[in-house]
């Protein structure tokens, strides 16, 4: 499957960049959300988004384990994304030209997942 990166000047969070695309997913499609996405459930209804606590309602015991099963999960997602910042092109101001930015991300997330591909392969002579 390929995805498109969608790109835009300036800092807008990732959630409002998805509403704004009125992206269409399957239904059989999953989604698992953090605490920065809470009203994605109005959005896709196949979306799993974390409970969350506040000083006057805390989680009880089934919330919690909701929770660590959706980090458990989460936390693959996380792990990718931290290696594509690895590459600094969300850390540090890009240099390049705008219009390139989106297919630097592709060639970024190309390089995680050939990583991963081949990662147990031994390719040594």
């Amino acid at each position: 499957m390929i995805i498109k990166v969608d790109c835009v000047k300036g800092s807008i969070h990732d959630f409002k960049l998805l509403k704004k695309s009125k992206l269409k997913l399957s239904r059989i499609i999953i989604i698992l959300a953090d605490l920065g996405y809470l009203g994605i459930k109005q959005l896709f209804k196949n979306a799993m988004v974390p409970y969350k606590a506040s000083k006057n309602k805390p989680l009880t015991k089934e919330e919690k384990r909701y929770n660590r099963q959706l980090t458990q999960k989460r936390i693959i997602v996380e792990n990718k994304i931290r290696e594509c910042k690895i590459f600094r092109i969300v850390k540090d101001v890009y240099r390049g030209k705008h219009k390139n930015y989106g297919l630097t991300w592709n060639l970024v997330a190309g390089l995680v997942n050939f990583k991963v591909s081949t990662k147990h392969f031994n390719f040594s002579y």
